[in-house]
């Protein structure tokens, strides 16, 4: 922790010590040498007022009267010279000062010191671009985090959009946010365009740590009352042995299923049969989705899956397992089993 204005480096001095003595040695010659240059004003000042009477009563020659203005005209121009160098040598001075006061490194605001980029006894040279000795987060109190964003999805963010997070550190814990900024130079990585949004989250109680990869989901709709099904409900489909003979299946069944704002649940009628469920489906967070529909009633229970045969239960149950049906394109196929013969041997 550091305030504003605590030391935080120093620099070797010596040479912008020496560089500040020599420009006020400067400015003690300039101010010397417009003293004389005064003194040279006023002489020669003097000798042209002089000069000036004389000529009204004829008493001087035209020529020493020349030679008497043109030596004041030089003086004076020679004071004004003087006194250019005096500021110029005022400004090397500060200059030199400044110089000097930046040997001193101090912190420019009150924060945190995530990095330091320097050690003792290295060379720090300037450039066009500053050197970076150290990394100062200002407030850790409010935290931001930089989230990359597909370019199929950017439209659909907006300020101020609700934001949920989590992060490794803090299995299980929900952190909350809002967007406060789309920038709109866009990254290319291997084709995929990718924005950067900027979530802004209060971290008063200093858990969020910098440089912690976050997990964030955006917010786009909120519903509350209505009823959600497992996404995996909306997924699955019965056999044709499975349906309920004595149940017309709508068009939403069918091969390439229907629009998709429509959907289809299964629900079990009894005997390892099942009946369609005509659903409107609304918006999703991933895991569940928002349905309505006639008939539908909290509690009820859909079909998400088939219990494996081994289990010693056959037909749709509205358990989350399922078993996995894919098969290896590599492995040979094993011919069915009829009439109660065995399969032969594998190769």
């Amino acid at each position: 922790m550091v305030e504003e204005g605590t030391v935080l480096a120093k620099i070797d001095p010596t040479p912008y010590e020496a560089s500040l003595e020599q420009a006020e040695a400067a400015l003690q010659r300039a101010k010397a040498e417009l003293l004389l240059l005064e003194a040279k004003y006023e002489q020669a000042e003097k000798e042209w007022k002089r000069a000036e009477l004389l000529r009204t009563k004829s008493a001087i020659a035209e020529s020493d009267y020349d030679t008497i203005v043109a030596n004041y005209k030089a003086a004076k121009a020679n004071l004004e010279v003087g006194k250019a160098s005096v500021r110029q040598q005022e400004a090397a001075v500060r200059v030199a000062k400044t110089n000097l006061g930046y040997t001193t490194i101090v912190s420019p605001v009150r924060g945190v010191i995530l990095d330091r980029r320097v050690n003792i006894g290295q060379t720090v040279v300037a450039s066009l671009n500053a050197p970076s000795l150290f990394l100062i987060a200002k407030d850790l109190r409010r935290m931001q985090v930089w989230a990359s964003v597909n370019e199929a999805d950017i439209g659909r963010i907006r300020l101020n959009m609700p934001v949920r997070f989590t992060v490794d550190a803090y299995p299980g814990e929900v952190f909350r946010g809002t967007v406060t900024q789309i920038r709109l130079n866009a990254t290319m990585t291997q084709n995929i365009v990718t924005y950067t949004v900027i979530v802004t989250t209060d971290n008063t109680n200093g858990k969020l740590l910098p440089y912690l990869t976050a997990n964030v989901q955006f917010e786009e709709a909120e519903r509350k009352n209505v009823l959600v099904v497992p996404n995996a409900a909306l997924r699955w489909k019965p056999q044709p042995e499975q349906i309920d003979p004595t149940v017309e299946v709508p068009l939403a069944s069918c091969e390439g299923g229907p629009e998709q704002e429509q959907g289809l649940l299964w629900v079990e009628t009894g005997g390892g049969f099942v009946r369609p469920a005509p659903v409107r489906v609304g918006i999703t967070d991933g895991v569940k989705t928002e349905v309505s529909g006639e008939g539908l009633q909290e509690g009820m229970l859909v079909v998400v899956g088939e219990q494996s045969p081994a289990s010693g239960e056959e037909g749709p149950t509205t358990t989350a397992s399922s078993e996995d049906k894919t098969t290896n394109p590599f492995l040979p196929k094993l011919p069915k089993r009829t009439g109660g013969s065995k399969p032969p041997p594998p190769p």
